[in-house]
C-alpha cells in the first residue's frame, strides 16, 4: 500500500480520524496532517455470531437507554442500622458471602477464614478447628451470596445474623439494600482473619458501635430526614476519592452528618468516644455505604428485556461472576484473576489470593476504577501512575452506554463517569472493565496483604453475550 502526497488538498484546518493499522495515519502525519487514531481490534474470538444477533436486536438501544436512565435516577438514602437477623431475616447457621454461589469445599482461603470467624462470633464453634470441621460437614449451615438478598459485602463479604448492617433506600424504584459495618484495615474478618482480636472487635461492633450508629441514624432521620449517600458520592468525586479504594473525603463527610447525633446517643461517654474515634480513624468508613448505594443503582436497571447492561460484578475469591439486565438472575462466571499492585510489609505476589469481594459493584455503577481520573492519588495505594488513572477512565467510556448525570470528573471538564457496562461493547472491543481492589492473603487467617488493579475474566462477558443472543433468537 502506498499513500500519495495530498498536494495541498488538506490544510491545517482539517484533521483526519483513522482506524485500523497505523500505516495510513503515519503517512498523513509525514505530511503534517493532524490525525486522531481510534483504537481498534477484532471482537473477542468466537463472539462474531452472538454479537451480530445482539447488536441486531431492535429492543437493545431503547432497553440500554432505559437501564442507564434508571441507574442514574436511583436514590440512595441511609435510613437505618439494624442487626442482620432483623434486616435480612438471617437465621442461625445462615451466612451471606461475596460473589456468585459457592460451596465451602471450593472456598478460597480468605472466604474460609471469614466463615470460620463468623462461626466463632455466632457461638457455633469454640475453636477454629471446630468451626472448619462444621463448615466442611455442612449440617445446619447455609451459604448464600449477599446479592441474592440485595445486599453487598466487601472482600469475603461474610454477614452473619448478629452483625449489624446499614440499610439504604431507593424510593424512586422502591428498592432496599444492605451492607455490614466496616472493620477498618489489616487483620479483619473480611480479609479472612479470625484471631481473637478480630472476633473481639466484631463483638464490640455488635454491642456498642451498631446500637450507637442506629440511634444516630434514626435521630438524624427524625430531625432532618435520611442522609443522601448519592450526594456524598457526587461530592467525594470532586474531592479526590474514587469510591472504591479511596474513601477519605466520603468518610469525613459521612462522619460530619452522623457526629451530632452520635454524641447524644444513649450510651456511656466512654462508649460514644470510642465509637467516634473508631469511625473517624477508619478511612474506609464510607465504603460500606457507597457499596449499597451502587447496588441500588444497578438493581434499578436489572430485569429489562433486551438490555445488555451489566448489573452485577462480584467475586468470591475463586470465581468472578456477572449478571446482566436482560438475562434475569443467571450468573456468568470465570476464574477470578489475581490483582497486581502494591503490597504491605514483606508480603509479595505469592501471598495474594485471587480477586474477591462485592465491592466491584462500585465499578458496575460507574465509580471506583471507572472514576480513577477523579482520584489520581489512588495510584499511590493500588499501583500504576497518574497517566494510567486518566487513561483508565477515558477507556471505560468505550464499553459503557453513557455517562452518569450526578457523578462527574473535574479533570475531564466535569464529564460524567462512564456508566452502564455493555457486554456487547466489551466483546466487540476486547476492553475489560478496570477494577481497583484490596488484596487478601491466600492463606486463611492472614488478613490484608496489599491493594491493586485487576480485570474480570473475559469468559464472563462472552457467556453473557451468548445467553443474550439465545434469548433474542
Amino acid at each position: 500500500m502506498t499513500t500519495q502526497p495530498l498536494h495541498g488538498l488538506l490544510t491545517s484546518e482539517v484533521s483526519v480520524a483513522a482506524a485500523g493499522v497505523s500505516l495510513f495515519a503515519d503517512a498523513l502525519r509525514a505530511q503534517a496532517v493532524p490525525v486522531t487514531e481510534a483504537a481498534w481490534q477484532p471482537p473477542m474470538p468466537g463472539t462474531e455470531h452472538d454479537l451480530a444477533v445482539v447488536l441486531a436486536d431492535a429492543r437493545r438501544q431503547a432497553a440500554n437507554a432505559e437501564a442507564l436512565r434508571r441507574m442514574t435516577a436511583a436514590g440512595a438514602d441511609l435510613v437505618d442500622v439494624r442487626p442482620a437477623s432483623e434486616a435480612l431475616g438471617l437465621e442461625r447457621g445462615t451466612f451471606l458471602h461475596a460473589g456468585p454461589p459457592i460451596s465451602f469445599d471450593r472456598a478460597s482461603g480468605p472466604l474460609r477464614g471469614a466463615l470460620i470467624g463468623a462461626m466463632l462470633l455466632e457461638g457455633l464453634a469454640q475453636t477454629a478447628e471446630e468451626a472448619e470441621a462444621a463448615l466442611e460437614k455442612g449440617d445446619g449451615i447455609t451459604l448464600e451470596p449477599c446479592h441474592h438478598r440485595d445486599a453487598v459485602g466487601p472482600m469475603a463479604g461474610v454477614v452473619s445474623p448478629s452483625m449489624w448492617v446499614y440499610e439504604l433506600r431507593d424510593d424512586v424504584h422502591d428498592n432496599t439494600s444492605w451492607c455490614s459495618l466496616n472493620e477498618g484495615l489489616g487483620k479483619v474478618l473480611r480479609y479472612g482473619a479470625y484471631g481473637p482480636e478480630v472476633v473481639d472487635r466484631l463483638r464490640w461492633m455488635n454491642a456498642v458501635l451498631g446500637p450507637i450508629l442506629q440511634q444516630a441514624v434514626r435521630a438524624r432521620v427524625d430531625q432532618q430526614g435520611p442522609i443522601d449517600i448519592k450526594a456524598i458520592i457526587a461530592q467525594m468525586l470532586q474531592m479526590g476519592d474514587e469510591g472504591h479504594n479511596r474513601n477519605r473525603a466520603g468518610s469525613l463527610m459521612l462522619l460530619r452528618e452522623l457526629l451530632p447525633t452520635m454524641i447524644t446517643a444513649d450510651a456511656s461517654s466512654a462508649d460514644v468516644a470510642e465509637a467516634v474515634r473508631f469511625s473517624g480513624a477508619n478511612e474506609h468508613f464510607f465504603l460500606n455505604l457507597g457499596m449499597p448505594a451502587c447496588k441500588l443503582s444497578t438493581l434499578a436497571a436489572h430485569g429489562i428485556p433486551g438490555s445488555s447492561v451489566v448489573t452485577t460484578m462480584a467475586r468470591n475469591g475463586t470465581d468472578f461472576g456477572i449478571r446482566v439486565s436482560g438475562t434475569g438472575d443467571a450468573w456468568f462466571t470465570g476464574p477470578a484473576n489475581t490483582p497486581e499492585g502494591l503490597f504491605l510489609g514483606s508480603y509479595g505476589p505469592e501471598d495474594a489470593n485471587p480477586d474477591i469481594g462485592d465491592s466491584a459493584i462500585t465499578e458496575t455503577a460507574g465509580i471506583g476504577g471507572f472514576a480513577m481520573a477523579a482520584a489520581p492519588a489512588i495510584v499511590r495505594f493500588v499501583g500504576g501512575d497518574v497517566p494510567f488513572a486518566l487513561r483508565a477512565t477515558q477507556t471505560m467510556y468505550e464499553i459503557t452506554v453513557g455517562e452518569h448525570t450526578a457523578y462527574q470528573v473535574p479533570i475531564l471538564e466535569f464529564r460524567g463517569t462512564p456508566t452502564g457496562i455493555d457486554v456487547a461493547a466489551v466483546a466487540r472491543t476486547g476492553i475489560l472493565p478496570q477494577i481497583n481492589t484490596g488484596m487478601a492473603g491466600r492463606v486463611a487467617g492472614t488478613g490484608q496483604v496489599g491493594a491493586g488493579l485487576v480485570n474480570p475474566p473475559a469468559e464472563c462477558f462472552t457467556a453473557a453475550l451468548a445467553a443474550l443472543a439465545r434469548s433474542t433468537g
